[in-house]
């Protein structure tokens, strides 16, 4: 089952599992909107997205408990929320990841595109290295959804 709750009640070691910047998480936490996942009572993933400007998200984290995950709770958390926002009537959907890594792929298997590249991000806005697979990240992809606002050949 996933539902928003309020930013909270949202568990903090969950969201420190996509961003390892407890001050970073602090700093977008209170204006965002957050969603989890349970299982049989029990919080096994959460996301936080935060409006920017009109019309336009941004999924700040998304993350599942290490024992929950590779069971598709992700996969349908993120679903959800992009249809959420959809439904909404958002124009577009962002997020920052990576450049390599599952991640990546993640949000692109689910029609995020890039459509940015925030050079040395993750050097300038971390206190020390992060690493994935055995490789330092230092760039950060901005992807996108841009949701269709009806037929564009649809000129009535």
């Amino acid at each position: 089952m996933i539902r928003e709750v309020p930013s909270t009640d949202v568990p903090m070691d969950l969201l420190l599992l996509a961003d390892p910047s407890k001050e970073k998480v602090r700093s977008y936490l209170s204006n965002s909107r957050c969603f989890v996942a349970s299982r049989e009572g029990a919080i096994v993933g959460v996301c936080a997205v935060q409006p920017r400007e009109a019309g336009r998200y941004e999924l700040m984290s998304i993350a599942v408990r290490p024992d929950q995950q590779r069971r598709g709770i992700g996969t349908e958390l993120l679903k959800w929320t992009i249809d959420f926002f959809q439904k909404a009537g958002a124009e577009q959907l962002e997020v920052g990841t990576g450049s390599f890594g599952y991640q990546l792929t993640f949000y692109q298997r689910h029609g995020f595109r890039v459509t940015g590249i925030d050079r040395d991000f993750f050097i300038k806005n971390y206190d020390g290295p992060i690493f994935e697979e055995g490789i330092q990240l230092m760039d950060m992809l901005r992807l996108t959804i841009e949701y269709n606002k009806g037929d564009p050949t649809d000129t009535a």
